[in-house]
């Protein structure tokens, strides 16, 4: 199953040119790695109001089954990215932010402080990511075996149960 992404680095430098993007270029080396296009790429600043309309059209635009975005989940003032995320999803997948809080614990204590969330909107998945290249990849590595058939379920695919 080749699954379809969609990418969105949160980063006031980088969106101002300031600082080349380092995660999101390395989670599209991942994906093309795994056969899996990714539709759309974008880099966006640390603005809760454009990551909610952006989430908001690429999910409700169909063609989009799994959003990632890199960056903002932190503790710093402007790490936006959850709150836009929680305020567009309409379920919440906790067990995709524990599996990577767990994950990521066994190689640094800082995980702890990641506040990063998942969420389905439609059907599309929606994944925070942290902002270091290492640590997203690390992450989505971590989640992705179970994308599959999170997307399959998400399209009530008569064949989903077959994967467990």
């Amino acid at each position: 199953m080749n699954l379809k992404f969609g990418i969105i680095t949160l980063s006031d430098r980088s969106s101002r040119g300031e600082r080349e993007d380092l995660s999101g270029p390395a989670l599209a080396s991942f994906l093309q790695a795994e056969n899996c296009p990714v539709l759309k790429q974008i880099i966006l600043p640390d603005d809760e109001s454009a990551l909610r309309q952006i989430l908001m059209a690429w999910s409700d635009g169909g063609e989009i089954e799994i959003i990632l975005t890199t960056g903002s989940t932190g503790f710093a003032p402007r790490d936006i990215a959850p709150e836009a995320t929680k305020a567009v999803i309409q379920k919440e997948a906790p067990g995709l932010a524990e599996l990577m809080r767990v994950e990521s614990l066994k190689k640094t204590k800082h995980a702890a402080l990641s506040r990063a969330t998942a969420g389905i909107r439609g059907q599309t998945v929606i994944i925070n990511l942290p902002g270091s290249p290492k640590g997203a990849v690390e992450n989505l590595g971590f989640v992705f075996p179970l994308l599959p058939h999170a997307v399959q379920l998400l399209h009530e695919d008569p064949d989903s149960e077959t994967s467990h």
